[in-house]
């Protein structure tokens, strides 16, 4: 890193450690355990939300050499105590400390960097708290719950000059890079029209009130949104309910949407149309709905459909005026078959290469540069299921001002753009 870039983020570092009281201090522990790597290179992170998916993000970092973990946080005491023993059984002794609020995660002043994996409703607070205090992050996607949220943690990530990566890690599989530069390089002509293929799926049920399990902070839990008595939707469940997330739809944006918008050169704008139908549960604890169909269209005349994988299959297809290309996990096809055997030339686009998504986040801390998932890529990807939400609900055509972010002409849609955060939380 330059010396700039040193000075910088150890003073946001000591200010967000300064903001909430704790000393700016850096742990002996934080010296050893953590193979060849000198300490001098070592990047510090804590984790915040170790459930299924921040477990999973915990061991890929514990799994790098110049990764030293000193830190778990989850409102859920069960979770922080499994999070803390499987570092200290890596680093063989019992440093890791342990957090409920994850202010006080942030404001440590002895780390480089956090990994987010947290339920959608509780992605935005924490992210810019992060950022405040000089620290690059690791977040889960979906990006945020709500496009001014988005834009707010976008801001944040550029004034503090935060290397984000999300969670995408599709862009560093080879089968969706090849295919976003055979589309981008004109292998299958003109694109008119994309096709995005999400799960289906949601939940149903009327799940009574029942005693929060034993360890849950349930207040906690819910932080910025409205306060309801425990029902049972942990640790997963909560994905069914719009106060906390948008389904299978928002679920999955962060993935095909992504890939389709990489292919058509629009990840970092969005649709100037859309237009959507939802079926909803008619009863019950959960409201984001069971199948769902949108359509986009964008300034540059490519129009795109995103629905559940009972309408389009799940993945993305791109259609042009000399050939297709469909790609899904683990399968990559073209209409004609050659065209996957086709070189892109020196001269032609090369899109951004990763083959592993967290060692491209750690380089990126390491030389300043963006990620292959940054911050406002991430935004937009998201931003199509968020205007696809709001279209449901309004049951609308909607104009859409992606400079501006804002619609054009439905003031109840621009309303939906933000929710108000439950007390004392607020972006």
């Amino acid at each position: 890193m330059k010396r700039v870039d040193i000075d910088r983020r150890g003073f946001l570092k000591a200010a967000g450690a300064a903001a909430v009281g704790l000393p700016y201090l850096v742990r002996s522990s934080a010296l050893g355990g953590a193979g060849s790597v000198a300490p001098s290179n070592r990047i510090s992170m804590g984790s915040i939300g170790v459930g299924g998916m921040g477990t999973g993000d915990l061991h890929g970092f514990l799994s790098k050499q110049e990764v030293q973990v000193l830190a778990v946080c989850d409102v859920d005491s069960g979770k922080r105590e499994s999070a803390k023993n499987i570092v200290d059984k890596k680093y063989g002794n019992t440093d890791c400390a342990t957090y409920l609020d994850f202010r006080e995660l942030i404001g440590r002043g002895d780390l480089d960097a956090v990994a987010l994996a947290l339920p959608d409703h509780w992605h935005s607070i924490p992210a810019i708290a992060a950022c405040r205090a000089g620290l690059d992050v690791h977040a889960q996607k979906p990006f945020a719950r709500t496009i001014r949220e988005g834009r707010a943690m976008c801001r944040a990530v550029e004034r503090y000059g935060i290397v984000w990566q999300t969670g995408s890690q599709q862009r560093s599989e080879g089968n969706f890079h090849r295919a976003c530069e055979l589309v981008r390089n004109g292998r299958i002509g003109k694109v008119s029209r994309v096709e995005v293929g999400l799960p289906t799926g949601g939940g149903s049920g009327n799940n009574p009130v029942q005693p929060v399990p034993e360890g849950v902070d349930w207040d906690w839990w819910l932080g910025p949104a409205p306060w309801v008595p425990y029902r049972g939707v942990l640790h997963w469940n909560w994905r069914w309910m719009m106060d906390y997330s948008g389904g299978q739809l928002t679920d999955w944006a962060g993935h095909h949407i992504d890939i389709a918008h990489w292919g058509i050169d629009t990840e970092r704008t969005g649709p100037v149309e859309i237009e959507g139908r939802g079926e909803y549960p008619k009863d019950g604890i959960y409201d984001v709905p069971m199948t769902y169909k949108l359509t986009c269209k964008y300034a540059n005349g490519i129009e795109m459909t995103v629905a559940n994988n009972k309408q389009i299959p799940q993945g993305t297809k791109w259609y042009g005026d000399k050939g297709e290309i469909y790609v899904r996990r683990g399968h990559l096809e073209s209409k004609p078959a050659n065209i996957l055997n086709e070189v892109i030339g020196v001269d032609e686009t090369h899109l951004y290469k990763s083959r592993d998504h967290k060692q491209n986040f750690l380089d990126c801390i390491k030389s300043r540069k963006d990620p292959i998932a940054p911050a406002e890529i991430a935004h937009r990807s998201i931003s199509v299921a968020l205007l696809g939400e709001i279209a449901m609900l309004t049951e609308a055509k909607l104009k859409w001002d992606p400079e501006k972010e804002v619609f054009e002409n439905n003031d109840a849609a621009n309303r939906m753009l933000g929710r108000a955060m439950r007390a004392p939380w607020h972006l």
